[in-house]
């Protein structure tokens, strides 16, 4: 078995839920879908794993994929047969350009898989549903949001994302809470999420995957979009595996939950970080004013996820940044 298991001591509890389970995984190759089906080998369940247009990338004989579009309704009817539990990985996801320039390209296609996954999984008898939210569903604030802080109002740039996602959630309370039979569903919000398997596309990539690559590549000038105080919550993926299989196990209730570090930065101090961890002593940076950047402050409360879960990230954004380099670098050598 792999040591990935001991990462984190509560998560212990999981191994028997999941042991001999079957375990659906949409996004089977994107970047938390990844990072979850590994660590759901070495807790022996029997994985199904969902493809779109990417090819697989984890080549493993315990892992069974389908090809799908979720976005159509008899294609997650196909592949959710059988399923005891559902982590809904699949997202159309993209960096600050395309959700400034494109933001409906985080609407429709989203939508529709969100809410053809959820009700194909009930009509399946699945016994628990997990859905990713997102941060960006709080207003802009200069406390740690707490999971009843909702308003539905917004930071404009995230508008149509963050009602995306908050328009899930709903969906999945109704599902959970409001109908005869109710199935039971988690909601998870993740603080930005970085580590091995991310996104390093210039297109695509969130701020650290593009600040690791950009210091990997010695860019000259090594240029930052916006002023870099940004003030952001993240979380090594590693962890946010452990908080979202823990929020799977514990949460027999509908009750959305934060899953975070708890411990905010900036983005000069991640880029201070990475240009140390790698040995870039002369970056010549520069803070690109007229480039996008997202919303300027956000920090999360952790208090429910150590209570109910106990949950507790443990990785500090050094180490996580450094583990994620390291990965980085192997995959181009």
């Amino acid at each position: 078995m792999s040591t990935d298991v001991f990462h984190n001591a509560p998560f212990l509890e999981n191994q028997l839920m999941f042991k001999n389970a079957n375990v659906l995984v949409t996004g089977g190759a994107g970047f938390v879908g990844v990072n979850l089906i590994k660590r759901l080998l070495d807790l022996g369940a029997v994985v199904t794993a969902t493809l779109h247009d990417k090819a697989p990338v984890l080549t493993d004989d315990r892992i069974r994929y389908l090809r799908a579009d979720l976005r159509h309704q008899e294609d997650c009817a196909t592949v959710v047969q059988g399923a005891d539990y559902v982590f809904m990985c699949a997202a159309n996801t993209s960096g600050a350009a395309v959700m400034t320039k494109s933001p409906l390209t985080h609407l429709t296609p989203n939508v529709l898989m969100n809410v053809s996954m959820l009700d194909a999984a009930y009509h399946a008898g699945v016994k628990k549903f997990l859905f990713i939210s997102s941060n960006v569903v709080y207003p802009l604030t200069d406390h740690p949001v707490k999971e009843d802080e909702v308003t539905n109002e917004f930071y404009e740039t995230y508008f149509i994302s963050a009602w995306m996602k908050r328009f899930t959630e709903v969906v999945c309370e109704m599902y959970a809470t409001k109908i005869a039979k109710p199935m039971k569903v988690c909601v998870v919000r993740p603080a930005n999420i970085y580590g091995e398997f991310d996104d390093f596309e210039w297109e695509t990539s969130h701020v650290i995957p593009a600040l690791i690559r950009k210091v990997v590549e010695r860019q000259d000038p090594l240029v930052v979009w916006g002023n870099g105080n940004d003030l952001k919550e993240f979380i090594y993926v590693q962890d946010f595996i452990d908080g979202m299989l823990l929020a799977m196990e514990k949460q027999e209730s509908f009750d959305p939950i934060n899953i975070a570090l708890g411990k905010p930065c900036t983005v000069r101090e991640v880029l201070q970080s990475l240009l140390k961890i790698d040995g870039y002593d002369n970056a010549n940076v520069v803070y690109d004013l007229t480039k996008p950047s997202m919303i300027p402050k956000r920090l999360i409360d952790v208090s429910k996820a150590k209570g109910q879960l106990g949950f507790q990230a443990s990785t500090s954004i050094h180490d996580g940044l450094a583990k994620t380099v390291h990965w980085y670098r192997s995959t181009l050598s």
